[in-house]
């Protein structure tokens, strides 16, 4: 088992910034990669971006690619989702999961989760 806590959610201002902390515990966490998404009432979950296990490769969806940027520090077992430049449709509960050796944009290919964490951006 992996538990996953996220963290750094909270209301800001359009064009501002927020840093998303997800802290891992359970298995070794350099063997999972590690996914960032988020769920907008009466949305599906959408995939923010992703980080392989040694923190080499990264991927985003064209939304956030330039504003987002997603880094690990595996000596602290945590992954980190870095938000610049927000807008109010990034409003939404963020997630962080864990994938055993792959990277993915998938959801169904995640096998642990956090509980989320809110994310208000004001216009």
């Amino acid at each position: 088992q992996v538990q996953l806590v996220e963290s750094g959610g909270g209301l800001v201002q359009a064009g501002g910034s927020l840093r998303l902390s997800c802290a891992a515990s359970g298995r070794t966490f350099s063997d999972y990669a590690m996914g960032w998404f988020r769920q907008a009432p009466g949305k599906e979950r959408e995939f923010v971006g992703a980080i392989s296990t040694g923190g080499v490769n990264t991927y985003y969806p064209d939304s956030v690619k330039g504003r987002f940027t997603i880094s690990r520090d595996n000596a602290k077992n945590t992954v980190y989702l870095q938000m610049n430049s927000l807008k109010p449709e990034d409003t939404a509960i963020y997630y962080c999961a864990a994938n055993y050796r792959h990277t993915s944009y998938a959801p169904r290919d995640y096998d642990y989760w956090g509980q989320g964490t809110q994310v208000t951006v004001s216009s």
